[in-house]
């Protein structure tokens, strides 16, 4: 069942960990095995051959002719030599140039061809058992013999089992020892990888819940990555809480005077008698009412900013789309003044990173503050260099000097001009979203205040 936070715990890492370990060991040690079984078969098999054609080269070698008759003395070595096998039966025969056997077992089988070497080896029965066989061939050339003599030994195959069992078991037994050996290590080594993991998960739940400072812990290169990303994303978070904090204490800051002040018109309007006065009181009360309109204008599209700070995509767009864009959205505001704008742009793309809408707001804001506290004639424009620019220009004085060297920090002049300080407050939250800055600056007579971004010059 998942737990309340909704994370659901699967199988450990560690866990993980062993049972792959433990695969790959099983895997391997079954490719291990049967290699050791081929390889004991192998081994056996010429061990015991060794043994097979030595006792036929002893026999071979007590052979003897008198009176143009081979006769065979079967040495006592090749039976010393084949009670290595204990558990097997042995099987013998002498075949003289004729094919007579000379002595042993005349049952005993001979090979299909007698090929042209001293020696061959084969397989066959003996008694309804498996078998292996060895044929070894002695010529003689004297004048009252001539000719080959045929030595034919073998046993059933009890003792090569046995050994090729042995060498196998052997194996595995060392291929378990050092299995079990490896994934203890694999445990330990896991282990101690995984520790910065609980450390990380007892710093998180140690904080206090308003906490969200990075966290500075040494971690493995593969946690390290999964920690910066933590760091991050408790760094955004950081600055949404920051800026949804300072968005409320901005609304209650910025709220309560005219909301008060239109309370108080009102009692003033209800309570007067004269209506020449009453529609006085009544035209600022509409008045107040239209400028707050206008701040929770502010307030909203600053709180849009704020969201769109870590959440909207950046993109290339060209700053005169945005331009054209912040002009059609504050035309109706300039017809209303009778003030005309001038739109200011070249022909060539200004290109740069960002969020259109945010950058058209920011922008709209210092076009607005254009409108009401500088003089005509009012110019917007984009110009592209080491940076590029959204600006917008007026013939007005500009703001006080001070105002200027900190342009957009909160309430640093509130009610300068009857503004909120809010318009530009957007613009530098947008700017340094982007990377970019607040440029204000007298030329040529106007005031210009601009939004300067990281761009692509020309």
């Amino acid at each position: 069942m998942p737990d309340p936070g909704g994370v659901r715990a699967t199988l450990s890492l560690k866990s993980r960990v062993a049972l792959a370990v433990g695969s790959v060991l099983v895997l391997g040690g079954a490719v291990v095995l049967a290699t050791a079984l081929a390889y004991g078969r192998q081994a056996a098999r010429e061990a015991y051959d060794r043994l097979l054609i030595g006792a036929a080269a002893d026999i071979a070698t007590a052979i003897s002719i008198r009176n143009g008759v081979a006769l065979v003395d079967m040495p006592v070595s090749a039976f010393e030599l084949m009670s290595l096998a204990p558990d097997d039966r042995i099987q013998y025969r002498v075949v003289g140039p004729n094919g007579t056997t000379l002595t042993g077992d005349p049952a005993t089988p001979l090979p299909d061809a007698f090929p042209g070497t001293e020696s061959v080896f084969y397989d066959g029965a003996f008694g309804g058992e498996p078998a292996r066989y060895v044929a070894l061939t002695r010529r003689f050339a004297e004048r009252s013999f001539s000719g080959p003599v045929r030595v034919i030994i073998g046993h059933t195959l009890l003792a090569r089992r046995d050994l090729a069992r042995s060498i196998a078991q052997n194996a595995l037994i060392v291929l378990g020892a050092a299995g079990a050996v490896m994934a203890l290590f694999a445990w330990l080594a896991v282990s101690r990888a995984l520790r910065p993991l609980p450390r990380i998960s007892d710093a998180l739940a140690a904080r206090e819940p308003t906490d969200l400072t990075p966290l500075r812990l040494a971690a493995p290169k593969e946690v390290a990555g999964m920690l910066t990303a933590l760091n991050g994303f408790m760094a955004r978070l950081d600055r949404q809480s920051v800026a949804t904090g300072k968005l409320i204490t901005d609304a209650a800051h910025q709220l309560r005077t005219p909301v008060a002040a239109i309370r108080v018109q009102a009692q003033l309007a209800a309570s007067e008698s004269d209506p020449a006065r009453r529609d006085r009181i009544v035209a600022r009360i509409q008045d107040r009412a239209a400028g707050l309109g206008r701040l929770l204008d502010q307030l909203l599209s600053r709180a849009m900013i704020i969201h769109r700070a870590d959440t909207a995509p950046a993109t290339r767009l060209d700053l005169r789309d945005v331009a054209v864009e912040i002009v059609e959205k504050t035309d109706d505001l300039f017809v209303q003044a009778g003030v005309e704008v001038m739109l200011d742009i070249s022909d060539r793309p200004v290109e740069v990173t960002g969020d259109a809408l945010s950058l058209a707001e920011a922008g709209k804001n210092l076009l607005t503050n254009a409108l009401h506290h500088g003089q005509p004639p009012i110019r917007l424009g984009v110009t592209n260099g080491a940076v590029a620019s959204l600006w917008v220009s007026d013939c007005g004085p500009g703001p006080p000097w001070d105002m200027a060297q900190t342009p957009g920090e909160r309430f640093a002049k509130s009610g300068v001009g009857g503004g909120s300080g809010i318009g530009l407050a957007i613009v530098r939250e947008v700017a340094e979203g982007h990377g970019g800055r607040i440029a204000m600056r007298h030329s040529e007579g106007q005031f210009v205040v601009a939004l300067e971004l990281p761009g692509r010059p020309e």
